[in-house]
């Protein structure tokens, strides 16, 4: 076996919860801003995450849905997301994040798979929130600074002051959902250690300091906005100024308003600082340092962006089932267009997919990562978590890389079918399944295609029922009532038929070489 161990050495990984992680870089500056709503200005002290993270523990607890419950979580950015999230892991329960842009039967799905027997949410989603928790088991809805209605001041109660008791190594914290190439989404199993071991590996190489500032547009409900923004950011006794979703004048303003030290982005978003002439209207001159991450960037627009802001342009690497970071780029030493290397403590292998040996220094293949990040395994899902982890540990991403010699790792391409747009994996049997639905359509396959602003679009090639005259705007339709709007194919192509193997799999290659 040839093995990459991580050339930052090893960490130590503390036996405490994430929030008594997070508790390390907010005891002691109680009074000052730890999180901030960017529109409003609203601002949320140490202190204050401290005291409302315990009272909502304190108050879960009283109302018997912690320690050992599942609370759901659906809500953009803002600074009670914290307090949502490390309230149920301080009470000793389980998070499952829900995404805001999903329709009633996505969320529906998550529930009841997850368990989840409270949902908390906004006043904008709870409508979506009443239809989607029918026939769940859910039974209370919690809605954040709601009027006649269970809000969440409400369920607040007297502190709890000691992490309720856990096992750190075994207790999932928290269950986010990824998508998979065979349909739904698949509950990722997270411990505590999981959490905890990612935030001591990036914070041991990330640079970040109380004197950083960083503008949160990455949604908490995905793990790179919460590992990197939510804990690790405010771990390490920086400030977050929260947005509700991406919006590229918002977003500029707030970086020259709070005097932003670092981004964290996506390829889309770098795409717009690198080119956009709106950026010239404001004072970007605080950046230090650009990180992208959640899909590729290629090397002209890490470049690009970098200089048009004067700053470090670097990238990084994850999966939700590693908490997520294996890789990133620490502090001046740049490949452009690389990955970076393995956080400390996180080995890797490249192997041949098809013979499963590892191929020699310097060549394609599919990048295993082991380390106490990896997940604990998919809920409910035994089968997957036996093809995507190995009995000894390595967690098998699907993702072809090379590696050099200087242990900078360079993503290829995928073996898996997941698209990533805009740095959301789109699963194509989840989208075919929801067009075959449709009576007017007899079969169905989509595939990636490349594009620049958004790294992929989803084409759905549609074989029509025989007398059926379905066109694109129907289907469009159809796909509005469920699937959130990052699913939806971009582009239609209606075909005679879709090739197959002789097993019955789609031959997308075939259908990719047509793009």
């Amino acid at each position: 076996m040839t093995g990459y161990p991580s050339l930052y050495g090893t960490v130590e990984v503390a036996p405490i919860s994430i929030t008594e992680k997070l508790f390390e870089g907010l005891v002691g500056r109680e009074a000052e801003p730890a999180i901030i709503d960017g529109p409003t200005g609203r601002v949320l002290t140490a202190g204050d995450l401290i005291d409302r993270i315990r009272r909502l523990a304190g108050g879960l607890t009283e109302r018997g849905v912690l320690p050992g419950g599942t609370v759901a979580i659906l809500a953009p950015n803002m600074p009670e997301y914290p307090v949502v999230f490390h309230g149920v892991a301080w009470g000793g329960g389980t998070v499952t994040t829900l995404n805001p842009t999903y329709t009633a039967p996505e969320i529906h799905h998550q529930l009841n798979d997850s368990g989840a027997v409270m949902l908390v949410t906004i006043p904008a989603f709870a409508e979506v929130a009443r239809a989607a928790v029918e026939g769940t088991g859910v039974r209370d809805i919690v809605v954040i600074g709601g009027q006649n209605c269970l809000s969440l001041d409400d369920v607040m109660g007297v502190p709890l002051l000691a992490q309720a008791p856990v096992d750190v190594a075994e207790h999932v914290v928290v269950l986010p959902y990824s998508s998979g190439t065979t349909g739904r989404p698949k509950g990722v199993m997270l411990t505590h250690r999981n959490m905890v071991a990612n935030v001591t590996q990036a914070g041991a190489v990330a640079g970040v300091t109380e004197k950083d500032v960083a503008i949160a547009f990455l949604p908490f409900f995905h793990i790179y906005g919460m590992t990197v923004l939510m804990n690790l950011f405010l771990q390490r006794r920086a400030k977050l100024v929260t947005m509700p979703r991406f919006e590229l004048e918002m977003f500029l303003r707030l970086i020259q308003d709070h005097r932003a030290t670092r981004l964290y982005i996506v390829p889309p978003v770098a795409l717009a600082l690198a080119k956009h002439p709106m950026v010239e209207q404001f004072d970007v001159s605080s950046v230090e340092e650009i990180f992208s991450g959640a899909a590729p960037l290629g090397p002209e627009t890490e470049i690009a962006v970098g200089e048009r802001f004067g700053a470090r342009s670097v990238q990084g690497y994850g999966m939700t089932e590693m908490a997520p970071i294996s890789h990133m780029t620490v502090g001046g030493d740049v490949r452009h267009g690389s990955s970076g290397r393995a956080v400390p403590s996180t080995e890797c292998r490249i192997v041949d997919p098809v013979t499963l040996q590892d191929v020699p220094s310097g060549q394609e293949g599919e990048l295993w990562v082991r380390g106490p990040q990896v997940m604990k395994g998919y809920l409910n899902n035994p089968e997957a978590t036996a093809t995507t982890l190995t009995p000894d540990g390595w967690l098998r991403t699907g993702d072809l890389a090379i590696i050099d010699a200087d242990g900078f790792m360079f993503i290829r391409d995928r073996l898996k079918e997941l698209i990533k747009y805009k740095g959301f994996q789109v699963a194509p049997a989840e989208v075919e399944a929801a067009l075959c639905a449709h009576p007017g359509v007899a079969d169905a396959a989509v595939v990636g295609k490349p594009d620049e602003a958004a790294g992929e679009v989803p084409v759905a090639f549609v074989v029509r029922a025989p007398g059926s005259e379905v066109a694109e705007a129907e289907l469009q339709a159809h796909v509005e009532g469920c699937l959130a709007h990052y699913k939806h194919p971009g582009e239609y192509r209606f075909v005679p038929s879709v090739p197959k193997s002789a097993s019955g799999k789609i031959l997308r290659r075939e259908l990719r070489a047509g793009l």
